[in-house]
């Protein structure tokens, strides 16, 4: 009976069982059909459903057309997941205040932790045995057709060991053994390699470099093996500069016209002159031969930030020293051209046995301190003509009360090993002077903040004549106020200066805000810090608003509007730069290095890789590195970054993955040869 059923086609009376075997086939075929179609055309909108409301939402590739070939690094092939970049599958918001959260797919490499967060837990002198093995040297750029761009990238290899402290514009042999003079100072400037003549390898650490001690010890002592030299220890050592513990350099707090410590060298001069308000009224110093930087050390607790500068002579390690204990320093010699700071920068200066003759070529080098000393502002000057009664050294203090009269400086106070002038603060005293009294003002034209490559001018900088400069409000409030010398800066708006100084200032603010939360900022050895291309400074004025304990050294690039009489009058410091050229430090000199907008200008200018090795030489093993900068130059940094071996991670902004921006995080490890 089961058989006469089969034959008479009665198992098609089962209904459910065709209708799933029919609906199963015609499944797996639509599947099949779509899957084909849909590869070779742009990914579809996808529609969802909450229970509040309906929402439309649009894949991350939407209208995107890639080319796979740029996708895969030249040298490390890998597999990627899927077709969307490791990309966040959930776009962020529009404006969203923190950065998106990490993607599964991002790579990591040990200094990331499964929040995308960075990690401070490794090991400086970890190394990377395939880098070192596989080293080669260069970045090689071709313009293809049509003038797109490609890059080959070739592992760097390590400089010889006695690179270990070069500092390529001021280490030139060959240019300043061709000096005509160097009478005037001259080889202490800068003398830097012509084009594609400079370094183009690491350079390495000294032999046992350390993690750098943390401020605020670091103050106090150093390893001897990151500065392993005794010259200013044999030099100055009975001067209470600096001594050697076994294997650390102590400072004692002392110089050479104050051996009983800078801080009561400081409450010296703060009894003097009352009207000097260390952090209130001083915000700003320049110390001129500073030493190992212990008058500027010691006055960051009275909320005072000191440019420290020296030249590199016979104890061409002062800097370093100074870099190392965590105080601001650069190299930098008053010789034949103006030094790199805009004019009416600093609320005082001072000099302290600098051995500057002050009163040489009719004043030449006086008149440079005077272009860069507020209108108001105090000199001191501590040096053995002030109190010494030798014949030679009484006639070179008449000399310069002579000089600093025809300044229209006011002596204000001697007492001790100190005298103190004050410049005016207005024109009205140069004006009044006897006709053919030198030195004259400056001309009309003589822009004051024009300093890159520009001599040094035997006449006096003329004060601006709406104030500006003198009329800087006190310290904190100066860091949040717009100044008049905003107004004067060649940009291109004119109206909305005032708004773009606090649109700026707020921007940073939300920006590192973000990092100090998403990347645990707090927890960095977070000491000293570079923003290569600082704008108004407002980077560095979030950095002091969250409290973050470290120091900013603001660039502003010569490829750029002149911003440093803004940043100064702010109470910051900074510096003008071209960063096609080297930069005046030592070698592992920075914990941070912060770039935001710099290599897709500059990149019109000079080769990339030559900035990213100046980069890699000024940055402290452990140190890192946060470039925010256009898709278009995103993948060549990144390239170059993995080519000197540092670990590097690229994140979208805030504004999402369809933002032209984003955010290169990388970390430099120690490397030897």
């Amino acid at each position: 009976m089961r058989s006469d059923s089969l034959v008479n086609g009665d198992s098609f009376r089962a209904p459910p069982l065709f209708k799933i075997a029919t609906l199963v086939f015609v499944s797996v075929t639509f599947f099949y059909f779509g899957k084909h179609w849909s590869d070779g055309y742009q990914q579809l909108i996808f529609f969802q459903s909450t229970s509040q409301a309906p929402t439309v939402s649009l894949s991350p590739n939407y209208n995107k057309h890639f080319n796979s070939s740029t996708l895969i690094p030249q040298n490390d092939t890998q597999t990627l997941p899927d077709k969307t970049l490791n990309l966040d599958p959930t776009p962020s918001p529009l404006l969203a205040p923190n950065p998106p959260p990490p993607s599964d797919s991002v790579q990591r490499f040990g200094i990331v932790d499964e929040n995308g967060t960075m990690s401070d837990q490794f090991e400086v002198g970890d190394l990377d045995p395939e880098y070192v093995e596989n080293r080669g040297n260069s970045t090689e750029v071709d313009n293809g057709k049509g003038g797109s761009r490609s890059f080959r990238i070739k592992k760097f290899a390590l400089c010889p060991q006695n690179m270990s402290e070069y500092i390529p514009c001021l280490d030139n042999v060959d240019a300043i053994s061709k000096l005509e003079s160097v009478e005037k100072g001259e080889k202490f400037e800068r003398h830097c390699p012509v084009a594609g003549g400079g370094f183009n390898c690491l350079i390495p650490p000294p032999k046992g470099y350390q993690t750098p001690i943390p401020w605020p010890r670091s103050r106090d002592q150093v390893w001897f093996s990151n500065v392993p030299h005794t010259r200013l220890v044999e030099d100055k050592g009975g001067q209470n500069w600096i001594t050697r513990d076994k294997d650390k350099f102590k400072f004692p707090g002392g110089g050479t016209q104050f051996i009983h410590g800078a801080d009561e060298y400081l409450d010296h001069i703060s009894k003097m002159i009352p009207d000097i308000a260390f952090g209130h009224h001083t915000r700003v110093v320049l110390d001129i031969g500073c030493g190992v930087a212990s008058f500027g050390a010691y006055l960051l607790s009275r909320n005072v930030i000191t440019m420290s500068i020296a030249p590199k002579d016979v104890h061409e390690n002062q800097i370093q020293f100074a870099l190392e204990r965590g105080v601001p320093a650069m190299v930098a010699a008053f010789a034949t051209h103006r030094l790199l700071y805009p004019s009416q920068a600093f609320d005082l200066i001072h000099c302290s046995r600098c051995r500057i003759n002050w009163t040489r070529d009719d004043g030449i080098l006086l008149l440079e301190l005077n272009r860069m000393l507020r209108a108001g502002g105090y000199f001191a000057w501590a040096a053995q003509p002030v109190y010494k009664h030798e014949e030679v050294l009484e006639e070179q203090w008449e000399e310069m009360l002579n000089l600093t009269t025809r300044l229209c400086w006011e002596f204000v106070k001697k007492d001790g090993y100190i005298a103190i002038w004050q410049k005016p603060l207005n024109n009205s005293c140069y004006l009044n002077r006897q006709a053919e009294t030198k030195p004259p003002l400056c001309d009309q034209d003589d822009d004051p903040d024009r300093v890159w490559n520009v001599d040094l001018k035997t006449c006096i900088s003329r004060l601006p004549e709406d104030g500006y400069g003198a009329t800087v409000t006190v310290w904190p409030e100066r860091l949040y106020t717009p100044p008049g010398r905003l107004q004067t800066i060649q940009y291109d708006a004119y109206i909305s200066r005032n708004e773009l100084f606090k649109a700026e200032s707020k921007y940073w603010n939300e920006i590192i805000d973000s990092y100090v939360r998403a990347f645990h900022w707090k927890t960095f050895r977070l000491r000293n810090v570079m923003d290569m291309r600082a704008g108004f400074g407002g980077f560095a004025a979030a950095l002091i608003d969250l409290k973050l304990d470290c120091w900013v050294l603001n660039v502003v690039p010569v490829s750029g509007p002149n911003t440093l009489p803004v940043i100064y009058d702010r109470g910051l410091i900074g510096v003008m730069h071209d960063w096609c050229e080297p930069f005046d430090t030592y070698p592992r000199t920075y914990d941070l290095l912060h770039a935001a907008g710099l290599f897709s200008v500059e990149r019109k200018r000079c080769n990339i890789s030559t900035i990213m090795l100046e980069m890699d030489r000024m940055l402290r093993p452990g140190g890192r590195v946060y470039i925010r900068d256009s898709v278009a130059v995103m993948d060549e940094l990144q390239g170059i970054g993995k080519a000197m071996g540092w670990h590097v991670n690229v994140r979208d902004t805030s504004e999402g993955p369809h933002a032209s921006y984003k955010i290169m995080m990388a970390d430099k490890l120690l490397t030897r040869a």
